[in-house]
């Protein structure tokens, strides 16, 4: 096993969330051996991915657990653990997720059907922002090769990677229609552009114009070159009705401060809820189910799911749930 341990532990995507048109592989639960896990679908920590469709194991937080008393030390015995403690962690239905990464991401790969090269493929790395209904809009400049490709074929598609340093964590593809944005549109879609890209005075030029790239389909996969590999798709009726998830907006402020300010309390509240005794740990992002740190323990690194005792319902219950499970951590080790 490496030093970059990405765990990912099934979950399951139920089929009741997605009809005949969606379908999801993965695997079942095996033994682990010698293999970097997948990071899962909320997935900047770890999860399995198990059979079926929403990489969601549940949307109701699993009870804390205790801290064991003595460290573990043998590799088997550790990623067993992880894997009871990441199997019952809530984390978000699998179309939410996408819809949250997509609404708080703002740059991806835009692939068009070259106008120039006969229909090759062409790849072009491009700003973005989600309106209401989570399509993509896309400021453009006539003068761009890809601005020429979508006029010519609209047909198109957006990589996203939700890390793009970990290949192992969720990659989602969005494919669809580049439409030039009606003109009764403009000013709303302008200001949800702006709300993303505050420093993009280029799109009142004169060249530019926005295109809004109407879903047709959503894929993703996560755990990719690993033994867990989970990936289905959404049609786009599937991903428009799925909502952002309320508390992702003020991930960043909160994970930033608790990384900054305290580190030592999110290494214990980690060690209480996975029962490993972990060295640092790291918040990732924050949902109303939980939070995603990068954790490490005997030289390696873990990615891990640790979800609320119960859903946080605002920015201000997410810091009660963070000191209510602060003192439980603290009263267990004493």
């Amino acid at each position: 096993m490496s030093n970059s341990v990405s765990m990912a532990l099934p979950t399951t995507l139920r089929s009741s969330s997605i009809p005949i048109f969606g379908r999801v592989n993965s695997p079942k639960l095996c033994h682990f051996s010698n293999f970097h896990q997948p990071s899962f679908f909320s997935r900047t920590p770890l999860s399995l991915s198990s059979s079926s469709s929403s990489m969601a194991s549940s949307s109701q937080p699993s009870p804390q657990t205790f801290a064991p008393k003595t460290a573990l030390t043998d590799e088997v015995d550790i990623i067993q653990c992880i894997q009871s403690h990441q199997e019952k962690a809530a984390r978000l239905p699998a179309v939410e997720e996408i819809r949250t990464v997509l609404a708080n991401t703002t740059r991806a790969t835009l692939s068009t059907f070259s106008y120039k090269y006969d229909g090759y493929p062409s790849g072009s790395m491009v700003d973005f922002a989600c309106d209401a209904d989570g399509a993509p809009i896309l400021a453009v400049s006539s003068l761009a090769v890809h601005t020429k490709d979508l006029l010519a074929n609209p047909k198109c598609s957006l990589l996203i990677a939700k890390d793009p340093d970990d290949r192992t964590d969720l990659v989602i593809t969005l494919h669809g229609d580049a439409v030039t944005v009606a003109e009764g549109d403009i000013e709303a879609v302008r200001r949800d552009y702006l709300a993303k890209h505050p420093n993009a005075f280029w799109i009142d030029f004169g060249d530019f114009q926005f295109l809004r790239i109407q879903p047709r389909v959503v894929r993703y996969v996560s755990g990719v070159a690993t033994a867990l590999l989970g990936s289905g798709e959404f049609s786009s009726k599937e991903y428009s009705a799925a909502k952002v998830d309320p508390i992702s907006q003020f991930s960043k402020p909160v994970a930033s401060h608790m990384n900054k300010d305290h580190q030592e309390d999110t290494k214990l509240i980690v060690q209480h809820s996975t029962t490993i005794p972990v060295e640092s740990a790291y918040i990732m992002d924050i949902d109303h189910l939980g939070f995603n740190v990068k954790a490490s323990y005997l030289g390696k690194t873990y990615k891990l799911r640790i979800p609320f005792p119960r859903p946080a319902a605002d920015r201000k219950d997410v810091k009660t749930l963070i000191v209510e499970m602060l003192q439980a951590a603290k009263s267990n080790s004493n």
